[in-house]
């Protein structure tokens, strides 16, 4: 029971909605999200920020309350304090998720900033024009799969996940063929050669 201002007000019984949904009462499930759903997306909009993001947790948490009732222990706890608890911990990892999201998007953009423009501009000295060459035949010596990701990445400016949904392959995939393919450029750009040296100077 939980009181406002004093006055008891009943919760679902939690030990009855626990043994139906052990038994695969899909009613059981329904009487849980229309009692506690409002509760969990509140927590996880607390904590994502996100009103889209809240709803995924939301469905995540009921999808493990459904999976896995053993997880829940009514006499450990009230079904509500379970869920918020699950709820804040959800919405937590997926915050988490988002900030590694951003972190291996930035890793990303700095390392193909890294490698030389290969945008000739009408100043371009020779040492620029050596580098143009030798960056587009470095990534013409790429293998197909990596030499495609490069493409969208640098020269059409697609992020990975972009890069990933253009050519049909998953994100990881994606990522680890472009990260591939720049630690190979880096390597072959690493030490270029001085002209003035080269003529003697």
């Amino acid at each position: 029971m939980e009181s406002t201002g004093g006055n008891p007000v009943p919760q679902p019984a939690d030990a009855e909605l626990h043994r139906r949904l052990v038994y695969g009462d899909e009613s059981a499930l329904a009487e849980v999200y229309r009692a506690y759903g409002p509760l969990v997306r509140r927590v996880a909009v607390r904590v994502t920020r996100s009103a889209a993001a809240a709803e995924d947790v939301a469905q995540e948490v009921f999808a493990q309350l459904w999976s896995r009732p053993y997880a829940y222990d009514a006499d450990r706890g009230s079904l509500r304090t379970w869920l918020s608890v699950l709820a804040h911990r959800r919405a937590v990892d997926w915050v988490r998720s988002e900030a590694r999201h951003r972190k291996d998007a930035d890793a990303d953009d700095s390392a193909l900033q890294a490698i030389p423009d290969a945008a000739p501009g009408p100043d371009e000295t020779i040492v620029d024009r050596e580098r143009s060459l030798r960056l587009h035949s470095a990534v013409a010596e790429l293998p197909r799969p990596q030499r495609e990701v490069v493409h969208l990445a640098y020269f059409a400016g697609r992020t990975y996940r972009q890069a990933a949904v253009e050519l049909g392959i998953p994100e990881g995939t994606a990522k680890t063929r472009l990260r591939t393919a720049l630690r190979t450029l880096a390597e072959t750009l690493a030490d270029p050669p001085d002209p003035a040296l080269e003529r003697g100077a």
